[in-house]
């Protein structure tokens, strides 16, 4: 793998003028967290307009998360030939090069709504996910370069609780432009998704041509190439691949099934526009989390600081909720957001022992929602989002602990493991069409229980192992 170095120390001077492109580059992650959550909105969209079975729908997913897989794989074993392929184009022109493929992705949904093909719109989200992958390859390490190294991994807090931002908001417009021109069930077009996604295109075009003219920071390779697979020596990477790939499965699986699960008589009965609102409450709690997350494992050294910014948290969190839905919501929300911060305190800001006590958590309400109806289990599905939102990041961080040389190329194997949101979205939707919506949700159920697993035990390096490996 490559090491990439900035050519000089970041100025106070140079500092200011990578303000915009920083605002710009954190930009990327919230179009990227909008699209993604998109997803959720064709999926019903699609299963009324096509008539599809709930596992044909969930090909969505398939398609979309298959292609992370299909491009990291092809880009890890080049890597592991040539050396980092982005660093050797350029970080710049690999950002360029996502947004172009991307906005190609979304152009492809106009001709597939003027013909009705649904093949067309899942080779649409085919490769517009094959661009997000080199444009998430590329940016991340450009979020780490636009200032001082010091405070890269505030950066890196910053763009993904943005991102998370995109996922909240991606159902609520979504579901305005998508859903509002259907007046009946009756008369559902597929055409409702054209002009979302065109203005989409637009928008990433329009981002590529100001990374175009943009002024980032010039970057040199010293290339170094890993060759063979050493990091899958590693006991606990294998099993973190395993965790990333239940995880993200369950998480996004989940996401996908809500507004169907919402729909359903015995739960909520709402809309399809209606149950879109609440899926944002899903994907806002994965927000509130993380911003939980960065406050809980920072630096702090005053737990009164400490204490203060999580109680901005929870004030914003549910002022938010009240002045948007109402009073009764507000405080459903704010007693669940509270027990999510109680569950950080218990978890001690330990990464293991919070991601195995959130396993555990998001096991009790996916089995409470399972056995219940009404208000108790759509409650229970919805605040799985505040549970889900440090698990990325901690599973990430245990997998690649003591890597040493190989962790550039244990962190390509994380990244493949994203397959697990094209493939646990097909089980689910295969049980929904032979169990019901409801009894679906037992699939996700699995996929804790291993991150459970992961968190407490799976996670211990095998000494024996990494010394072995160390010592070659």
């Amino acid at each position: 793998m490559s090491e990439v170095k900035l050519l000089n120390d970041v100025t106070d001077e140079q500092q200011r003028s990578y303000l915009v492109p920083l605002a710009f580059l954190t930009l990327l992650f919230l179009m990227w967290g909008f699209i993604t959550s998109m997803n959720d909105i064709l999926i019903p969209h699609f299963q009324n307009v096509f008539q599809l079975s709930h596992l044909q729908a969930m090909l969505i997913q398939f398609c979309f998360f298959g292609a992370y897989f299909i491009i990291s794989v092809i880009y890890f074993f080049s890597s592991i030939r040539h050396g980092d392929l982005i660093s050797k184009i350029g970080y710049k022109k690999g950002i360029i090069l996502g947004l172009l493929i991307m906005a190609f992705g979304c152009l492809l949904f106009y001709p597939a709504a003027e013909f009705k093909l649904y093949s067309l719109f899942l080779s649409a989200l085919f490769i517009l996910a094959s661009g997000m992958t080199l444009l998430q390859i590329a940016a991340n390490p450009y979020v780490a370069l636009l200032g001082k190294p010091k405070n890269a991994a505030g950066r890196l807090n910053l763009t993904q609780a943005v991102n998370s931002f995109g996922t909240t908001v991606g159902p609520l417009i979504g579901a305005y432009f998508i859903f509002s021109p259907v007046s009946d069930m009756l008369n559902v077009d597929v055409k409702s998704v054209q002009m979302p996604y065109l203005t989409l295109a637009a928008i990433l075009g329009i981002l590529a041509i100001f990374f175009v003219f943009a002024k980032l920071p010039k970057l040199t390779e010293n290339t170094s190439v890993v060759k063979g697979l050493g990091a899958i020596k590693y006991r606990h990477l294998v099993l973190g691949a395993i965790c990333i790939f239940m995880y993200v499965g369950g998480e996004v699986t989940i996401g996908s099934t809500l507004i169907r699960f919402l729909n359903l008589e015995n739960i909520a009965g709402f809309s399809e526009k209606e149950a879109s609102v609440f899926l944002s409450f899903y994907w806002g709690g994965l927000m509130v989390g993380r911003f939980f997350g960065a406050i809980a494992l920072s630096n702090m050294k005053s737990n009164t600081i400490r204490s203060a910014a999580f109680g901005a948290v929870v004030v914003l969190s549910f002022v938010t909720v009240y002045f948007l839905i109402g009073e009764r919501i507000s405080l459903i929300w704010l007693g669940l957001v509270l027990f999510n911060l109680v569950a950080f305190i218990a978890g001690g800001y330990k990464p293991n022992r919070t991601l195995g006590l959130f396993a555990a958590i998001v096991i009790f309400l996916i089995l409470i929602a399972l056995l219940a109806q009404g208000e108790v289990a759509m409650w229970a599905i919805l605040s799985i989002g505040l549970f889900n939102s440090i698990m990325w990041s901690n599973i990430f961080t245990l997998a690649i602990k003591g890597l040493g040389k190989y962790t550039s190329q244990g962190s390509s194997v994380l990244i493949m493991a994203i397959l697990g949101a094209a493939v646990v979205p097909l089980l689910q939707g295969l049980a929904a069409d032979l169990l019901g919506i409801h009894m679906s949700f037992i699939i996700p159920l699995f996929c804790y229980i291993y991150v459970l697993y992961y968190g407490f035990y799976g996670h211990k390096i095998n000494k024996i192992t990494l010394n072995t490996n160390l010592n070659k």
